[in-house]
């Protein structure tokens, strides 16, 4: 048995209940089941719970869709996390993601002036049977928990089961392994479900951010290639990246997967950027491989307080790039610029 400071090492339940949800601890799948309900509960003007689908164990997958209400259409940032089970510091940011807007959105310029434009759908944990088994079984356990072979052996890698060159490079047809990419694109439910649903909303959606770890990276389409689909997709993780690094430091590559990280193919990043969602990137959080998967509890605060800079880098951008005519802000560059213009000006008139 396995035994990792990650794990509590005693639950008290009623500390959730009375004295508010602890977002530095790692919780057990009923707990953010209960989490979801609350906030949908404490925030129903602004959350709403939907479901998506349901697990192979017939679980349900629920998403949150935080919106400000609006008579106006808008448009859709779609982030899940926990595709892999054992990346707990994963659903942790998703969590804490839906904590900061809420409790932001009033007050921050950046988060008021997207949420006038976007909605946010966030799926907590995308793989919930594979997630409890990490609790229960096998803390590094990664896959689903479809069983294959008479039970001999179980799990697809949801993020190798989505029609993006599925099975081609960087995953296994033999079910005993942790790239098992399924017999078909969508074979697993939780795959299916989160595919039916972006398709439905494609026209909608302007990004798609799905949260793993481990790695310090953000990865851009495509797994299968060398070379970026386009710049811009490089430039927003730069800044992302950047912005990241300016609260303790921390330092994150960019890049397409097999420059910074492997070649692989079937993943839900690549797969959104090819049915035409035009941003689409991975988070791999903290660390680089002292811990691991096994990310001590310790690191939640400043791994989600990090990772929350670049996420909102990338929404704004995505937001000021599709909705332009919010407010200016000027820099002090552009300041500088429009005072030396004028002077010139002055001058020639005068």
């Amino acid at each position: 048995k396995l035994v990792d400071e990650s794990l509590p090492r005693e639950r008290s339940h009623h500390r959730q209940v009375s004295g508010g949800y602890i977002y530095t601890e790692y919780h057990p799948m009923e707990e953010i089941y209960e989490w979801m309900t609350q906030i949908q509960k404490n925030n129903s003007e602004m959350v709403t719970q939907h479901i998506l689908g349901m697990t192979f164990e017939n679980r349900p997958m629920y998403y949150l869709k935080i919106s400000q209400p609006s008579n106006k259409p808008k448009k859709i940032i779609w982030m899940d996390c926990g595709i892999h089970a054992r990346e707990w510091i994963s659903p942790a940011f998703c969590q804490w993601f839906v904590k900061e807007i809420l409790q932001n959105y009033k007050s921050d310029p950046k988060i008021s002036r997207f949420l006038q434009n976007l909605d946010l759908y966030v799926l907590p944990v995308l793989n919930i049977d594979g997630y409890l088994y990490s609790w229960k079984k096998d803390r590094l356990w990664r896959k689903n928990r479809s069983p294959f072979e008479n039970g001999t052996c179980y799990g697809i890698d949801l993020n190798r089961n989505f029609n993006a060159f599925w099975g081609t490079i960087g995953a296994s047809f033999n079910c005993s392994s942790d790239v098992f990419c399924g017999h078909r694109p969508e074979e697993a439910p939780e795959s299916s479900a989160v595919a039916q649903f972006i398709r439905s909303k494609k026209s909608d959606i302007l990004c798609y951010l799905t949260i793993h770890s481990y790695g310090q990276l953000i990865l851009i389409p495509y797994g299968f290639t060398t070379k970026p689909p386009n710049e811009e997709l490089m430039q927003v993780a730069e800044e992302a990246a950047a912005a990241l690094a300016g609260k303790y430091g921390t330092n994150y590559k960019v890049g397409v997967p097999s420059s910074v990280l492997y070649s692989n193919s079937g993943s839900s990043r690549d797969w959104a950027h090819m049915i035409g969602i035009p941003f689409s990137f991975t988070f791999e959080l903290r660390d680089t491989g002292t811990h691991g998967f096994l990310l001590p509890t310790d690191q939640i605060q400043p791994t989600c307080e990090e990772t929350m800079l670049a996420v909102t880098t990338i929404i704004d951008y995505v937001d000021k790039k599709y909705f332009p005519g919010g407010a200016v802000m000027l820099t002090s560059s552009s300041l500088g610029l429009t005072l030396c213009l004028s002077i010139v000006f002055t001058w020639m008139v005068s």
